[in-house]
């Protein structure tokens, strides 16, 4: 059952612990982690996502471009179709070099002081 705070929008306050975890989230260290973590992902999202849609595209309205034979029966779209996979490891392969040379240090010292401040 709700109360009447909370059927107006307003929300009851936050408990103790609850207070600590806002206070790291607000905290100048976590504000550059999430800074870090969104500069990285968003750009390479993006431009993932623009790669993905250009070989849709370009298999769905310029065939003749994507049938043009390179070497026997291997063609264009087949070659842009397996580097969509070989893009995607190499992806994943920097984002896991990013995290652990940038990310995992800088989340690992916040987690230490949160364990300091027994809030894990």
């Amino acid at each position: 059952m709700s109360t009447k705070s909370e059927q107006a929008g307003h929300l009851p306050p936050p408990t103790p612990l609850e207070a600590k975890y806002l206070a790291v989230q607000k905290s100048p260290e976590f504000q550059r982690l999430r800074k870090r973590y969104r500069g990285w992902v968003f750009p390479v999202t993006i431009g993932a996502l623009l790669w993905y849609l250009g070989y849709v595209l370009l298999a769905a309205y310029a065939a003749d471009f994507m049938a043009q034979p390179l070497w026997g029966n291997i063609n264009v779209g087949l070659v842009l179709g397996l580097l969509q996979f070989v893009s995607t490891f190499v992806i994943t392969g920097l984002y896991i070099r990013y995290a652990g040379r940038v990310l995992d240090p800088a989340s690992t010292l916040i987690r230490e002081k949160m364990e300091k401040e027994g809030l894990a």
